[in-house]
This record gives structure tokens, C-alpha cells and sequence, in this order.
């Protein structure tokens, strides 16, 4: 005799409830969606960002679930409790699910690329649906109720597959080339400039300028918030072609220059947040199609279509015999889907992109209306810690994070010193280390060990408003007291400066001078840093606040960099190398060398590098392990030794400008669609650090020269 596993009782229950579970679990993503899809670009937190994506996946399964449910039972009437008319009024509900809430239409770049599919799925899910109701037409007690349904559930969904069409990166590129530009014709010119001649009148040239370019009038220091607003949505309609490296004219470099050159820091941090904001909402959300004629229009009706269901629903439901159960799910889908489309119509409303609105109309509106612009434009406004310690004890400032900041203000920290000390055997392992050595083989063979390393060793830290003003002066005046030790554009390693330095650090920059590449200087210097960092005396007398001040400045940025190589491997991609084998490498190095120092999890990071600094280093490391291996442990040791000999407490300035070289070269050259990415999760310091240098004109993106044309 066959066990059948499943009681017969949950079998029946299922078969009876199973499309009301499916049917209130699509509403409940997509409420779920709405209301936390915002978080996506002011969290890094891991959690959550998986919570989202599931969500994400899970609510097309759901709702396409549903609707093969529907139209299974729909031709098989007798083994559903559910009246008939009342499944295929369900049906278009499902269509709006599809379409999904304003607040995600995307969850990373590749999503938009698969708008074919999406429009493929739209043709093969709106089909049945219509299918369905027109089987019913004869004897549906609900005809006229589920039509205006029915249009609303197409426009949504149609809206979802235009907004990934829109946000594709091929389409986007093709909206930022324009219209074909022939310039002027040459060989007309050429002609009357050979007639000309011909009538032996000599030619007079007239030599065209282009106009001054009309700026706005700034001073130097803040701007009020709405004006922050109209900058950044001025400078984002002509720079989010920096996504898909257009070119830019000289006129929109020098616009661009005078504004950011003129500010502060400050404000340059609260533009480029709104500008990046613009970005990732054109990117990963529907409004590009909401914020149209065509959009406010489907929009308006579609929300009319909702509210007439609702209503004819009403006094339909009270002719019909339905399961009190049913009835209740019907009018949860309605009212959820007006409170959806509220909840939508008010972050539409309170958005940047209203205030640009507004200002577009005749630049002045009502005072009432700026003052609730201005206050909660206020709320969204960067603030910048002034420690790299995070503080979560101000319930208010914790919200306003929350709900209203732009991006995370934080950077990820690892730290490679701490990883390994945690990671490091134990020479006489118990019973509970090999449970644990086991456990660590299984998440390894799952490939799982990333995600847990980032939970376990990445932590988060404010970005501190001193540190970006720093990061700030070095890039806006990169060639002035100080010159660029390491040159954005260049090859990687050090290089001897002139100046100041050039006396002072001769043999710490000539050690580094020939490393192979990127991924082996920041990985140097890394170690070298948290060496330096951990070895110091704090006490000392001639060690000046501004020196204590660049020491911890060091820190972070040494941190979120290795961070940034280690765990994010496909932003710094075009410049890793071969990154993953020499942290791998240097990992294997640290925690043999940690087990036989007897260091291990118990042992402060300040041991370990005292420790370290301890070895003798006569000998070049390479020489005596050979190529194959690419640590770069003593290396390190080696620099930060000179570091310590030759520079002492002013080692600090030095390290310092390193760290800035290396993070303006990873952002100038990690490619626009790995930052495009970065949008989604919370955002990172080094997409600022790369929209700022495109504002500086420093990167690659300006080529054309301005004026220089001749006429006859």
C-alpha cells in the first residue's frame, strides 16, 4: 500500500484556496515593492537588497502563476469554489501587478535590456486574459465592470515594457547621439570660394566666434534647495550622456567648470546626489514614461478605470452569491490598487523632478508651495558626518536617512589584515575548529563564500564631510602646491614628484615605481597604510590635528578601496588585473605567517602589524619565493618601513595623496555602466568621485573645440 504523503485535507485546501493565496500575495509584493523599491539607492545593506530582489522575482511568478491558474480554471468551472465571473474579473488584476509599481521597473541594467521579452510577455499574457473574457461575454453578471479593469491592467503593463525600452542602454544611447549633424557644406564653400577667385576678387574671410556662453549668476558658497534642484537637472540633461560616453562640446565643458569651480564642497556633493538621483530613477524606474503628456494622460486614466471598477463592483457584489472570503479578496484588490496608485501620485509629487516642473513653467510658483518644495527638499539634503564613526542613536536623523536621503552617505569598509586574523588556523584545531573548518568547505562548494565574507568582514562607515572636502580641494586643484603623485591618466605605480616630497621620499616612491599594475599598488599600499596606522604612536608631541586628521582619512579610503577591489570585482574590472589571485595569494601569506606567529582571532590587529613590521626584510620577497606567487605581504612591509624611516608623522600627507590618485583613477576608468550600476545599491563614494571629474573636465569625455570656423 502507497503512503500518500500529503494529507488529503491539504490537498483540498489548497486546490480551494490556493489562487486566494496567489491572488493576495501579488498585491502584497507589489505593496511590499512600492514602498521599499525607494530604499535600493540610500542602503548598501545586504538584506535588504536581497529582500528586494526576491520580491522583484517573485512577483511576476506570482502573478503569472495566477493567471494560468485562471484560465485553467476558467475551462474547467466544476473544480473551483470561485465564481466565474468573479476569476475573470481577477484576471486583469494580474495584469496591473505585471506591470509593476513606478518606484522599480528594473532591478539591474541587464533587466532593461530584456524589454523584447517583456513586450513578448505582455502579447502572450494580455492574450489569455482578453481570452478569458471574451469566453464569459454570454453569461458574465460582471461584463461591464471588468472592461474599464481590463484597460487599466494593459496600460500598466504597457507602461512597465516602454519604461525598460526607454532605459535600455542602446535606446538611451541613441536618445543622447541626436539629430545627424552634416555641419556645413564644404564642397558649396569650395565652389564660391573657386568663383570667386575666378573673378579675381580676392576672397575676404570672416572669422566666427561663437557667443559668450550665458551662465547663471552663482556666488561663491551655498545655494537654496530648489536652485540646487534646477542646476542639477540642467547639468543631468546634459551629462547623463556620460553614461554612455558621449562627446561633449567645449561650451558645455566650461559651463559645467564655472559652476563647480565656484562652489564648495557642499554644494557640489548636494548637485551631484540630485544629478545621480536623476539617473538612477531614468534607469531603474518608470519615470521617463510617467512624466509625459502621454504618461499623465494613461495615468489619469487608468486610475479612472480603477475607481469606476470599484464603483460598479459595488452594486454588482450585492446581486451575486459570493463566498464572503471571495468578496473580501475582490475589494482588497481594488482598494490596494487606488492606495498603489496614491502612494504613487504622491512620491510623484514630492520628487526633485517636481520642482523642476515647476520652475520649468515661468520659474516662479506660489510661496506656499516653495516653502513644502523647500522644507522637504530640506529633508533630502546631504548631511555629511563630521566622524567616520556611524551614530544611530538620533531617532530623527535615522529616519530622514531613511526615508529621504539620496544615497547611503557611507563607504564600505575591508580590511585585509582583520580578514586574515579572523581566517587564520589554529595550530592545535579542537573539535569545534574542524566543525568549523567543515562548514566553511560546504559554503565554499555552494559559492556562497563572498556573501559570507561580506556580511561577516564588510562594515560601513559615514562619509564624514571633512573627508569629502578633501577628496574635493585634491581633485579641483590637482597640479597646485601638491603635484599629482600618481597621474589620473597614466600608468600606475609611483612616481618621483617634484616640490615639497622630492627630498623627502625618494626611496619609498622608487620601491614602487615599477609595480606591475593597479591592482598590486592599491594592494601595497593597503598594507602598508593599516602597518603604518596601527604602528604609530598617538601620543607623540609633534603630531599636528591636521596629520591625526589625514591618518584617519587614510584609513577609510584604504579600507573602501580594498573593499572595492575585493568585493565589487566587477566594477573595478577594466582595471583589477589580476586582483583576485594576488588577495588570494596575500591571504594564503597572512594567515600562514599569523598561525606560526601564533596570532589568530583572539589578536588585535595592532599585533599582527607590529608583529609584521618585526620580520626581516633584507631580501627582495620575490627573490626568494619566486614570480608564481604574487603576495605582496612583505612587500608592503618593506614600504611602510621606508615610510616610517624617511617621512615619519609627515608620512601621512603622502599616503594621503596616493589614496586620492588611486580612487580618481578607478573612478575615471571603471567604465560608465559599472557606475550606472552602482546607483541601485545604495550608491558609492567613487560614481561622486567620478561625476565630479567629469564636471572638472577631467576626464576623457571632452574632445571638440569650440568657435575656430571661417565663412567667405
Amino acid at each position: 500500500m502507497v503512503i500518500d504523503p500529503i494529507p488529503s485535507t491539504i490537498k483540498r485546501a489548497w486546490s480551494d484556496w490556493n489562487l486566494q493565496f496567489y491572488m493576495l500575495l501579488s498585491l502584497s509584493l507589489q505593496t511590499f515593492l512600492i514602498l521599499f523599491a525607494p530604499l535600493r539607492p540610500r542602503t548598501a545593506n545586504v538584506w535588504l537588497i536581497s529582500l528586494i530582489w526576491s520580491a522583484y522575482l517573485l512577483a511576476d511568478a506570482a502573478a503569472l502563476y495566477a493567471i494560468g491558474q485562471i484560465s485553467r480554471s476558467t475551462e474547467a468551472a466544476a473544480e473551483t469554489t470561485i465564481n466565474s465571473d468573479l476569476l475573470v474579473f481577477w484576471a486583469p488584476f494580474l495584469l496591473l501587478h505585471l506591470g509593476g509599481p513606478d518606484t522599480i521597473t528594473a532591478f539591474s541594467l541587464e533587466d532593461n535590456a530584456l524589454w523584447l521579452r517583456h513586450l513578448f510577455n505582455l502579447i502572450t499574457q494580455v492574450v489569455p486574459v482578453v481570452y478569458v473574457f471574451v469566453q464569459s461575454i454570454p453569461s458574465n453578471k460582471l461584463l461591464t465592470t471588468t472592461i474599464p479593469m481590463l484597460l487599466a491592467g494593459t496600460i500598466k503593463y504597457a507602461e512597465r515594457t516602454r519604461a525598460l525600452y526607454l532605459a535600455s542602454f542602446d535606446t538611451f544611447q541613441k536618445s543622447m547621439t541626436g539629430e545627424a549633424d552634416p555641419g556645413k557644406d564644404y564642397v558649396a564653400f569650395m565652389e564660391d570660394f573657386a568663383a570667386r577667385q575666378q573673378d579675381a576678387k580676392a576672397p575676404r574671410f570672416v572669422h566666427l566666434t561663437e557667443p559668450p556662453l550665458y551662465l547663471p549668476t552663482s556666488e561663491e558658497g551655498g545655494v537654496d534647495n530648489i536652485s540646487a534642484v534646477k542646476h542639477a537637472h540642467r547639468f543631468f540633461e546634459v551629462f547623463k550622456g556620460a553614461l554612455v560616453d558621449r562627446v561633449f562640446s567645449a561650451s558645455e565643458r566650461a559651463e559645467s567648470q564655472e559652476f563647480f569651480y565656484r562652489k564648495n564642497s557642499e554644494v557640489a556633493m548636494r548637485v551631484i546626489s540630485i544629478e545621480l538621483n536623476f539617473m538612477y530613477q531614468v534607469l531603474y524606474t518608470k519615470v521617463v514614461v510617467v512624466r509625459s503628456k502621454l504618461g499623465y494622460i494613461s495615468r489619469f486614466i487608468s486610475f479612472s478605470a480603477i475607481v469606476i471598477a470599484l464603483l460598479l463592483f459595488n452594486s454588482s457584489e450585492k446581486h451575486m452569491s459570493l463566498h464572503p472570503v471571495d468578496a473580501g479578496i475582490t475589494y482588497s484588490l481594488l482598494y490596494g490598487a487606488i492606495s498603489l496608485e496614491a502612494i504613487a501620485f504622491l512620491m510623484l509629487f514630492f520628487s526633485d523632478l517636481t520642482a523642476v516642473a515647476l520652475l520649468s513653467e515661468k520659474g516662479k510658483f506660489s510661496s506656499t508651495m516653495a516653502c513644502v518644495l523647500d522644507k522637504y527638499l530640506n529633508l533630502r539634503r546631504p548631511n555629511l558626518s563630521s566622524t567616520e564613526e556611524m551614530n544611530s542613536s538620533n531617532l530623527l536623523d535615522w529616519t530622514r536617512r531613511i526615508l529621504f536621503q539620496r544615497w547611503s552617505e557611507s563607504v564600505s569598509c575591508y580590511n585585509l589584515i582583520h580578514y586574515c586574523l579572523k581566517e587564520s588556523p589554529k595550530l592545535n584545531p579542537n573539535m569545534l575548529d574542524y566543525c568549523g573548518i567543515i562548514y566553511a568547505k560546504v559554503i565554499n562548494v555552494l559559492g556562497l563564500k563572498d556573501f559570507q565574507d561580506q556580511l561577516k568582514y564588510v562594515s560601513c562607515k559615514p562619509l564624514s564631510g571633512n573627508l569629502w572636502d578633501f577628496i574635493f580641494k585634491r581633485l579641483k586643484y590637482p597640479d597646485g602646491n601638491e603635484n599629482r603623485l600618481i597621474p589620473i591618466a597614466g600608468n600606475f605605480g609611483g612616481r618621483q614628484n617634484s616640490g615639497d616630497w622630492k627630498n623627502h621620499c625618494n626611496r619609498a616612491v622608487d620601491y614602487v615605481r615599477d609595480v606591475d599594475g593597479y591592482d598590486q599598488t592599491l594592494l601595497l599600499w593597503h598594507i602598508a597604510t593599516e602597518i603604518c596606522y596601527n604602528t604609530d604612536d598617538d601620543h607623540e608631541a609633534n603630531i599636528t590635528t591636521d596629520q591625526k586628521k589625514r591618518r584617519e582619512f587614510s584609513k577609510v579610503m584604504s579600507d573602501y578601496m580594498l573593499y572595492l577591489l575585493a568585493m565589487q570585482p566587477t566594477l573595478m574590472s577594466p582595471i583589477a588585473g589580476i586582483a583576485r589571485k594576488r588577495v588570494q595569494d596575500t591571504c594564503a601569506e597572512a594567515e600562514r605567517f599569523f598561525s606560526q606567529k601564533g596570532l589568530g582571532p583572539g589578536s588585535t590587529q595592532e599585533q599582527a602589524c607590529r608583529t609584521i613590521l618585526q620580520v626581516d626584510t633584507g631580501f627582495s620577497p620575490v627573490m626568494v619565493r619566486g614570480d608564481s606567487c604574487k603576495s605582496v605581504l612583505f612587500d608592503a612591509c618593506i614600504l611602510a618601513k621606508q615610510l616610517k624611516e624617511e617621512l615619519k608623522e609627515n608620512k601621512w600627507d603622502l599616503i594621503n595623496h596616493v589614496w586620492v590618485e588611486l580612487l580618481a583613477y578607478a573612478g575615471g576608468h571603471c567604465g560608465p555602466k559599472n557606475h550606472a550600476q552602482l546607483l541601485s545599491r545604495g550608491g558609492e563614494l567613487i560614481s561622486y568621485v567620478w561625476l565630479l571629474m567629469v564636471h572638472f573636465g577631467q576626464l576623457g569625455h571632452f574632445q571638440t573645440r569650440r568657435g575656430d570656423r571661417i565663412e567667405v
